[in-house]
């Protein structure tokens, strides 16, 4: 008998009883905080169970098998999506989050191509690192973020050869005008440079 994944609706009936155990009554519906991270057996699907966390502003499922970003619809106040080490290979399916939400956190998938992140107006912080985005004109669809200030992408083909020829850094901070840091390193732009040696 080949063992089903953990559905969301199971996830969080587990995540109730924990925090009754620790003393915390809260209900999934006012959480702002849920981790469903690491189920055994791993989450496959993001099911319309999600749709309950109404208050949820920050949702981890990360290291789970989920395969595509679905049903966010209800949640309406989300801010940080953290869904690092799954098998997810697309980014549709934010839209439903796209008014909202600020963080994502999308490491080791295996995502080649970002169409779908435009929808994402707010988003501050992208770690996207250990993905398999090899082409500039995918990564040319985070132009429109206007409000990226941290990026990461350590770890995708394309990092890995433009780091190896030198040049990674200036082709993808030019375009990214309001991005302050990259791969975790602090970009100090030429403008600000002068500002500080005139003060």
């Amino acid at each position: 008998m080949q063992s089903k994944g953990t559905t969301i609706k199971d996830a969080l009936a587990r995540w109730t009883e924990k925090n009754k155990e620790a003393g915390t009554d809260v209900k999934v519906s006012e959480a702002t905080v849920v981790k469903l991270y690491f189920q055994v057996p791993p989450i496959e699907k993001m099911d319309a169970s999600l749709s309950t966390l109404t208050a949820c502003e920050t949702l981890s499922l990360s290291t789970n098998c989920i395969e595509k970003i679905a049903n966010l619809n209800g949640l309406k106040n989300l801010k940080i999506l953290s869904l690092g080490r799954n098998l997810i290979k697309n980014l549709n399916g934010l839209e439903a989050v796209g008014e909202t939400l600020q963080e994502l956190w999308i490491s080791y998938n295996n995502i080649e191509k970002l169409k779908g992140i435009q929808t994402l107006k707010k988003l501050k912080v992208l770690y996207m690192s250990n993905n398999l985005v090899k082409d500039w004109s995918e990564f040319d669809r985070l132009h429109n973020l206007d409000n990226l200030v941290e990026l990461l992408m350590v770890g995708n083909p394309l990092e890995e050869k433009h780091s190896a020829e030198g040049d990674w850094r200036d082709r993808a901070t030019k375009p990214l005008p309001h991005l302050k840091k990259l791969d975790g390193v602090p970009i100090i732009k030429q403008d600000e440079e002068e500002e500080e040696a005139e003060d």
